[in-house]
């Protein structure tokens, strides 16, 4: 089954809304990138240690989640891997590359 995608101009209209109805950021890009650039209030969980928060995953349940990275491609294996437990996650449709390029170019690319 295909995973869900949100548009960057889609996510900046709900991070816009009111803050119940927000989603909750997970970006699983590695340390380094999360630095140079990322979503405000995403929470950092790279793809290769999902595993290691579950406790924090767990405490996301009922609440809508965007993953993301940097070109939209891990985060479908991260919004994957958050369905298969029962989580309601979506991807970022191009990442934050694609979100910086036609939603907020303040954003620094690499």
């Amino acid at each position: 089954m295909p995973i869900p995608e949100i548009t960057p101009a889609e996510l900046a209209r709900r991070l816009a809304g009111p803050p119940e109805s927000r989603p909750v950021l997970v970006d699983v890009r590695f340390a380094h990138e999360h630095e140079w650039v990322a979503l405000p209030d995403s929470v950092l969980m790279p793809l290769p240690e999902l595993e290691e928060h579950a406790e924090a995953l767990e405490a996301l349940r009922g609440r809508p989640v965007v993953v993301y990275c940097h070109h939209g491609v891990r985060s479908l294996d991260g919004a994957a891997y958050l369905r298969d437990r029962g989580l309601e996650a979506v991807s970022l449709k191009g990442g934050i590359d694609l979100y910086s390029r036609t939603v907020d170019p303040s954003l620094p690319r690499y």
